[in-house]
């Protein structure tokens, strides 16, 4: 008889869902802020899936040109195409989500929760109005919090 688990083929474990917003990307790649340590080490562990689709890359590219934050990039020698290329190499494009019944004040944010709630993941956000709704979230299966809060 064999052990099921010295099969070649047998289930791996199933990687926990992340979705980052914008700002807490910029704190990954742009500030270095190591209040994201968590969440950038989880960016690179195989036990997430940092979930994103292209207008959230969109929004990523867009604030990349902001006048403050490519000073903060000049001075410290950050590429917007590195920035965009961590990016890349990090997420798992997921097609756009539904619109789900926790609206968010902010309608810029809108597409993170509904993408949370379409893969049931972990939400993490620096926006107090995506904050605002864990409550909701948590009933909708979104585990909602700040970088701070995040653990692997």
């Amino acid at each position: 008889m064999h052990d099921p688990a010295e099969h070649p083929l047998r289930a791996q474990p199933v990687a926990r869902g992340l979705v980052l917003d914008t700002n807490v990307v910029l704190d990954l790649f742009v500030f270095l802020d190591p209040r994201a340590q968590a969440v950038a080490a989880a960016s690179l562990s195989p036990a997430w899936r940092w979930i994103a689709s292209r207008p959230m890359r969109d929004e990523l590219e867009r604030v990349l040109t902001y006048v403050h934050i490519l000073t903060h990039m000049n001075s410290s020698g950050i590429r917007a195409d590195h920035v965009l290329a961590q990016y890349d190499a990090r997420t798992h494009s997921a097609l756009c989500a539904p619109r789900c019944s926790a609206i968010c004040k902010d309608p810029d944010d809108q597409i993170f929760i509904d993408m949370a709630v379409q893969h049931g993941t972990v939400l993490v956000s620096k926006d107090k109005a995506v904050l605002a709704l864990k409550r909701k979230l948590a009933g909708l299966g979104v585990h909602a919090l700040s970088a701070h809060e995040f653990t692997i």
